[in-house]
């Protein structure tokens, strides 16, 4: 009866402390969201629909790899703002205009990866807002 006894108090006590840490990230991340998270749209561009693909998608190349002739190009920024597990995480994505080098669009995520039971299974993870880089995209270059 003991032996149940010291179990289930280690099983409480290792789910709460995963599971309180998780939680204030989320809260965190829910947070700094409020604060500069999300998509903001500098300026549009319309350009012909076959620069797009079938999904309505365009094609932009990382700034590092961006060719002369390419007109856009795109950086992206990774800061861990907590290391660990969980971790606490502000990726940025940028869209530029190559030729002046002006900003067309950003976003912001914040994103809490980890905190769950280690295993071999897939690392939960929290982000804020839901929009992703393609979702920028569209609302930059239009038809």
């Amino acid at each position: 009866m003991r032996i149940i006894f010291w179990l289930a108090f280690a099983s409480t006590l290792i789910y709460a402390s995963f599971f309180t840490e998780k939680d204030r990230l989320d809260r965190e991340v829910k947070r700094l969201c409020a604060i500069d998270g999300g998509i903001k749209v500098y300026e549009t561009v319309k350009l012909p629909a076959e620069r797009f693909t079938q999904l309505g998608f365009i094609s932009i190349p990382y700034k590092e790899i961006a060719k002369p002739e390419d007109e856009y190009y795109y950086e992206s920024y990774t800061d861990y703002l907590i290391r660990g597990n969980p971790e606490l995480v502000k990726y940025r994505y940028l869209v530029y205009r190559q030729f002046d080098r002006k900003l067309l669009g950003e976003i912001t995520h914040y994103a809490r990866r980890g905190g769950g039971v280690p295993g071999p299974w897939h690392m939960p993870a929290f982000r804020c807002p839901e929009e992703t880089d393609a979702d920028l995209n569209k609302l930059i270059f239009t038809k």
